[in-house]
């Protein structure tokens, strides 16, 4: 697996250096920087910018590449006991799950569950998400229905975002607790929407079609945490 860019790539040399396999640099860096480099990694060499381009199918690399071990996605069994879960159903857009995911690491949720779709590329969502993937744990349930069983079983209470739900400002949320953010084009379906135990909506001042779901995620986010 590999990733790119300064950001990214500092942020993996100084918390996770033992995931890292190989390091290629399509530019000089500082001698204090190339050590700490060299310290993590056995394997540094030097590329030039065509190489580099090729390696990272054109993205911005900044002059920085490396090859990681493969990240896995979690167990659902793993987040069973967690006490705040963030489910993304149907969303596909990297972008946004990127942001989510930094969003649900702030504000201190113990896992995301994607669900609804049976894949997606995780080289994606580290990228996206500036490596906030590497710090809460990321499960991939394909279908909701029985996602949202076994939740219950384990003592959670379902809520779901919805423009027609109960304003959540002020809204009293379970200690065991499960966010379903649903896609911008279609929401949460009706059929899962009839199986959630609250359906939650954001009081805006001014009429629109809604606000992006990584925006929303976060203004939920802290109404669950802040109140």
């Amino acid at each position: 697996m590999i990733i790119y860019g300064k950001q990214l790539f500092l942020h993996v040399l100084e918390k996770y250096p033992n995931k890292l396999i190989k390091v290629q640099l399509a530019k000089k860096c500082d001698q204090k920087l190339f050590s700490k480099i060299t310290r993590a990694c056995s394997d540094v060499s030097l590329v030039d910018n065509m190489k580099a381009q090729a390696l990272c199918h054109g993205g911005n690399h900044q002059g920085f590449i490396a090859h990681i071990e493969n990240l896995q996605f979690a167990r659902f069994e793993d987040v069973k006991k967690d006490a705040f879960i963030i489910i993304l159903q149907g969303i596909t857009d990297v972008g946004n799950i990127g942001a989510i995911i930094r969003t649900a690491y702030v504000f201190g949720a113990d896992a995301i569950i994607i669900s609804g779709i049976k894949n997606i590329q995780l080289e994606s969502l580290i990228r996206t998400s500036s490596g906030a993937i590497f710090e809460i744990p990321i499960v991939l349930y394909s279908n909701t229905l029985d996602l949202i069983n076994e939740l219950k079983q384990v003592g959670f209470t379902l809520y779901g975002a919805d423009m027609n739900g109960e304003n959540v400002r002020g809204f009293e949320f379970n200690s065991k607790k499960a966010l379903m953010m649903g896609s911008e084009g279609d929401g949460i379906p009706a059929k899962v929407k009839s199986k959630l135990d609250h359906i939650v909506s954001i009081h805006m001042a001014r009429q629109f079609d809604s606000l992006n779901v990584g925006a929303a995620t976060a203004i939920l986010c802290d109404r669950i945490v802040n109140g």
